[in-house]
């Protein structure tokens, strides 16, 4: 029998952890190792895994002295995993009672199953809604990675340890983290099925990704050190170009966060956001990206940043006017 383990980084997380705790503690699937990492919390969420750890033996507590992130905690969490399978889940979510149960049964389905989805149930407060994907029995990782690529394949899965070992977390990019790792993960997997079990997303106004944030412009960076992660794995070029035009697509889109939002950040943080999209600006490899880019207005790269930034005032001034500018 499989065992799993599950990593759960916590930081200041008190108010849901032991909904959290619960949940896995009471999975069906008994053989888990239960891995908490502490991120240096400064609430009672400590306290509340200690006194978990100390009536449960599966339960694996690790305290940080300095709070150093996600990414981070998940790694040291890593580091003594000894299950031959591992997931995540964060300290505000939730599973149902099968879940692992169900996702472990996939992997049984055959030998090259490297990754297998939860089902992700969208928690919001009055309401839930399930995460849609694609159907499919099994797909090649390849695939998974394009798909992951604009979100149509989510980011919360079990994975073979082998490949977590060898793709650990992107400490480089503290707030997204989890968007290079999944995509690594898919990438590296032979082939990615889904199971039934259920994943409960909590969303609440506390959600870090949804602030107005000078940390918004990290995302530039975790999009270049994506491209040097595949380029060490020896991607192919036709991948790697599908690739650039999603750095060129994103970096469009933190361009929109800066027009809508830039009057609520310092003048210290306005300037180093510009400088981030002026060196994305600098160094994407317009080439390899499809005709349409040297045409559709918005997207053009221009003969000088001058000019690229006049065009992206005019476009996302225009697309305010007719209610489009859509950030999140």
């Amino acid at each position: 029998m499989s065992k799993v383990s599950i990593l759960i980084a916590v930081y200041n997380a008190s108010e849901f952890l032991s909904e959290c705790l619960d949940s896995v503690l009471k999975q069906t699937y008994r053989n888990i190792q239960v891995i908490c990492i502490d991120d240096s919390s400064t609430d009672k969420s400590l306290n509340i895994l200690r006194e978990y750890a100390s009536k449960d033996n599966r339960v694996t507590v690790i305290s940080l002295p300095v709070n150093m992130g996600q990414a981070h905690a998940r790694n040291e969490g890593l580091k003594v995993a000894d299950g031959d399978l591992i997931c995540m889940l964060d300290a505000d979510d939730w599973f149902a009672p099968d879940s692992i149960a169900l996702a472990v049964e996939e992997f049984s389905k055959g030998e090259e199953t490297d990754c297998v989805l939860f089902e992700v149930v969208m928690s919001y407060p009055g309401h839930e809604t399930v995460y849609p994907l694609p159907s499919f029995e099994r797909m090649e990782g390849r695939e998974a990675f394009r798909l992951s690529l604009t979100w149509k394949l989510h980011g919360l899965y079990m994975v073979r340890t082998s490949i977590h070992r060898d793709y650990p977390y992107d400490e480089t990019c503290r707030l997204y983290s989890d968007d290079n790792t999944t995509r690594i993960h898919y990438l590296a997997s032979r082939y990615v099925r889904c199971c039934k079990g259920k994943y409960y997303y909590r969303q609440h106004a506390l959600s870090s990704t949804r602030k107005v944030s000078v940390r918004r412009f990290d995302y530039l960076k975790a999009n270049e050190s994506m491209k040097r992660q595949m380029i060490c794995m020896g991607i192919d070029k036709h991948l790697l170009a599908e690739y650039e035009e999603v750095r060129w697509l994103n970096m469009i889109d933190v361009y929109m966060f800066y027009h809508c939002y830039g009057k609520n950040l310092t003048d210290v943080e306005r300037t180093f956001g510009m400088s981030e999209l002026k060196r994305v600006w600098d160094n994407i490899d317009m080439s390899v990206l499809p005709a349409k880019y040297s045409w559709k207005f918005g997207y053009i790269h221009m003969s000088s940043w001058r000019l690229f930034r006049i065009q992206e005032w005019l476009y996302f001034t225009l697309r305010s006017l007719l209610g489009r500018n859509n950030i999140w």
